[in-house]
């Protein structure tokens, strides 16, 4: 299996890149600048030692053509609207997995779009054609480059395509977490908006953690 991820050279595709390869999927950078992605891709192939999956770069579009089935989109919220209108034609038949969340000028906070969540945005950019799924919303980019660590957290995911949030949850899980059916995208509006809080009590000094994250508690455990 081959994967897209845009934003690829961020700290959280970084991060997200190096735990797919190590789960033995091969992973294509994308980014504006090809030689960027291909320095990126090279840094992070260097840490992986033993891994069936390999990490290379392209340019955004290329990369969404390279790609099996999934590309994930983990750019800035800025380049989020623009990013989708440079792919969409190179989307088509794939699965755009959006992980962006709108926050404001404050990272404590959200700016919601118009359409109510980042995913939404997407699925009205993209129209309903392409399937669009939000996930990994609430997992921190220290938490995912901690290599050496599990991921601390569960994925909610959420999206109106049944069998693409199905394909998503499967891929994710290869990431040794839990993942949950959260419902249609409307509901990414409350999901993003954990990240701020998330955020606000991983920098708070009246805590004793950082890098938190969201974990579904089952009764009994």
């Amino acid at each position: 299996m081959k994967i897209a991820i845009l934003g690829g050279t961020g700290p959280q595709g970084s991060g997200l890149a190096l735990r797919f390869a190590m789960a033995g999927i091969d992973v294509v950078l994308g980014s504006r600048n090809a030689d960027r992605a291909q320095e990126i891709a090279q840094e992070l192939s260097n840490k992986l030692v033993g891994c069936l999956g390999t990490i290379s770069g392209l340019n955004n579009e290329d990369a969404v053509s390279a790609a099996d089935e999934m590309v994930i989109l983990a750019v800035p919220y800025s380049a989020h609207d623009s990013t989708l209108l440079g792919i969409k034609e190179q989307l088509n038949r794939k699965i755009l997995v959006d992980i962006v969340v709108p926050l404001g000028p404050k990272p404590t906070m959200v700016d919601m779009p118009s359409e109510g969540s980042a995913t939404e945005a997407a699925q009205a950019i993209l129209g309903d054609d392409i399937p669009v799924v939000g996930a990994l919303h609430n997992v921190s980019a220290h938490t995912l480059n901690s290599l050496e660590n599990s991921i601390n957290c569960d994925i909610l995911v959420c999206g109106n395509d049944l069998e693409a949030k199905k394909k998503v949850m499967t891929l994710i899980s290869k990431l040794d977490v839990a993942t949950y059916n959260a419902g249609p995208a409307a509901n990414a509006r409350c999901i993003e908006a954990i990240t701020p809080i998330l955020i606000r009590l991983n920098i708070s000094k009246a805590v004793s953690f950082s890098h938190a994250g969201l974990k579904i508690w089952e009764p009994g455990t």
